[in-house]
């Protein structure tokens, strides 16, 4: 009787273990059955809704680049209506697809669908260090003009870096390289609110077109850039410090153009900039400055022409983070200084900007904020057609996001 009892139980217990072992088997093949493309993709997006006319002075002031609804013409304004495709399709590709359905287009008609970004990045090892990024993408030149327009404590980026990629971005290939230590870092500067400029590599090299995103290349020259930042920890602090530089021809094309405005024979121009910044991330008191010195081109109201002239520029930026329960208040203020031409803008247009603005950011919920500035601003913007044109007003302007 015993015997047959351990007969039994032994039988008994190697059928618990073949199927335990069965289960496991199956749970195994479950969790490394391959995805499909489509299970891999996610979609987010924000949209940023503004008024600019409040509390204002001249209405004459204006930035092209920065914000159409300045100014004269102005009302209640979708400044951007951004919806993301992204993901990653395997170990070592992953994707990134941004159009924007409220571009301006400059003629008085408004939200049209224009593309932001679309690359590919490929990684060459499993851990995503070594990688290149083939499409339109930001070019790696300034802190502030990598920074999401979502995260972004002022309205609109500075008149100097930005001046060097109107819209940030441009077709090309770019290669980046961080340990992933550091890649989490940038992730989380990101992620926990304290408005990091997302993950550009310590090392960035990349060539690309030079004539900015969603624009034919004006000539067979390539523009290059370089950056090199890297952020690091001090007790409970993160400083960032960083450099950049690009080199290139800039093409001022013939819609750029004023009729009689004067350019060289080929209207290409040397095209070049280096670039350093500092961030001390707001935990909770934060400072951000760049500065940039170059040369490029810009239109000379004496000659009625376009010239290779220098340029230089920057901004300092005080910030002081606080949390009330599940709200976010991010008071800042900003200076800025640019002396230089646009070279995106019609005869390069010459510029000489000093401004302060002073504001806040509030954070109800991660799903919706409210951006308050008041801005005191002196801008001489001059080309062909107005050639005497120093504008300085004040106005307090109002940004609703909602992020999803």
């Amino acid at each position: 009787m015993r015997k047959i009892l351990c007969i039994i139980l032994i039988a008994t217990f190697a059928f618990i273990i073949d199927a335990q072992a069965q289960s496991n088997t199956d749970t195994t093949k479950q969790v490394v059955a391959k995805k499909n493309w489509y299970e891999s993709v996610s979609i987010r997006g924000y949209s940023q809704i503004r008024y600019n006319r409040l509390m204002e002075t001249n209405s004459l002031l204006g930035c092209e680049s920065c914000d159409r609804s300045w100014g004269d013409g102005g009302g209640v304004f979708i400044r951007r209506m951004r919806i993301i495709f992204f993901g990653k399709l395997n170990d070592h590709v992953s994707f990134y697809v941004q159009p924007d359905l409220a571009s301006n287009a400059g003629t008085g008609n408004l939200h049209f669908a224009q593309l932001r970004d679309a690359y590919f990045d490929v990684s060459v090892d499993k851990k995503g260090e070594f990688r290149f990024r083939i499409g339109q993408s930001k070019v790696p030149y300034g802190f502030m003009n990598l920074q999401s327009s979502q995260n972004r404590l002022p309205l609109d980026r500075d008149d100097a870096l930005n001046s060097a990629v109107s819209n940030e971005r441009d077709l090309g290939l770019f290669f980046y390289w961080a340990p992933q230590k550091t890649r989490k870092l940038f992730s989380s500067l990101v992620a926990d609110g304290l408005k990091g400029s997302g993950d550009y590599g310590v090392f960035g090299f990349g060539a690309y077109n030079g004539q900015t995103a969603n624009k034919a290349d004006g000539n067979k020259d390539l523009h290059y850039v370089t950056s090199i930042t890297y952020p690091f920890q001090i007790g409970n602090q993160i400083i960032e410090p960083g450099v950049q530089a690009y080199t290139g021809r800039y093409v001022v094309t013939k819609d750029q153009q004023s009729a009689g405005v004067k350019t060289t024979w080929n209207a290409n121009y040397d095209d070049q900039r280096i670039a350093a910044h500092l961030v001390l991330y707001p935990k909770p008191f934060g400072i951000t400055a760049e500065y940039t010195v170059g040369k490029g081109p810009e239109f000379n109201t004496v000659s009625d022409s376009i010239e290779t002239q220098d340029l230089q520029g920057g901004y300092i930026m005080l910030s002081y983070l606080q949390k009330f329960g599940k709200h976010v208040l991010i008071p800042f203020s900003r200076i800025q200084y640019y002396d230089g031409g646009k070279k995106h803008e019609r005869d390069a247009r010459s510029y000489k900007v000093n401004e302060i603005e002073s504001g806040f950011e509030w954070q109800f919920t991660p799903n919706f904020e409210l951006v308050a500035t008041y801005v005191v601003s002196s801008r001489r913007y001059e080309d062909f057609a107005k050639q005497t044109n120093h504008q300085k007003g004040r106005l307090l302007r109002l940004q609703a996001q909602v992020n999803f």
